[in-house]
């Protein structure tokens, strides 16, 4: 298990366009949200323990801020031959498991996981309405083994802001968790440059 922190993609970013299949069977685009008053990303998978640690905060979370307009979707960029408890069946038994009311979208080749410099597993990213990057950091300070009560305290204090039209923070902590599993020659530029690999 390899801890590796997100690459804090520069606030103000644009939302980069995807379309991928679901778990539930359909395509889901960035295009099929552009009256959300936010989109959240978050890259997860399956197997690893970071993920594992706040899955149920994860399936809370994208129902709460579902019903408030924010669109909520999850993203597995995992090398799924490699690691196969990240495979879209998998994905599927996952979804049901945890009760994730989100879409749960496999990224196959991983470039959405590049466009982005998503770099771990849980890795967040909330855009506005205008689908503009106003957030990229931590769930919150817990961490798998840490005793810390997980709350969701720094992203939903994120999203509420959105919602209210207040300011968000410049200063925001990065996300830490697994790195994401490339395919082999696959790797980008950030992660090799990071010494990860």
């Amino acid at each position: 298990m390899v801890k590796t922190a997100s690459t804090m993609l520069e606030l103000g970013s644009p939302a980069l366009p995807f379309s991928l299949p679901s778990t539930c069977g359909k395509t889901v685009s960035l295009s099929d949200f552009q009256d959300s008053k936010g989109v959240l990303l978050m890259f997860i998978c399956n197997h690893c323990p970071f993920v594992k640690h706040i899955a149920n905060e994860l399936a809370s979370l994208g129902e709460n801020y579902a019903r408030q307009g924010i669109t909520v979707i999850g993203i597995n960029s995992n090398d799924v031959k490699k690691y196969p408890d990240d495979s879209f069946e998998a994905m599927k038994i996952e979804v049901q498991k945890r009760g994730y009311t989100f879409p749960y979208l496999l990224d196959e080749d991983q470039q959405v996981a590049k466009a982005y410099r998503a770099a771990c597993t849980p890795d967040f990213f909330l855009f506005d309405g205008d689908q503009r990057l106003v957030y990229r950091g931590q769930l919150d300070d817990s961490r798998p083994n840490s005793e810390i009560p997980i709350t969701g305290s720094d992203l939903r204090g994120a999203m509420d802001s959105l919602l209210a039209g207040r300011e968000l923070p410049v200063e925001q902590t990065p996300s830490i968790g697994c790195n994401i599993k490339w395919q082999p020659g696959n790797e980008p530029d950030y992660f090799i440059a990071a010494g990860i690999g």
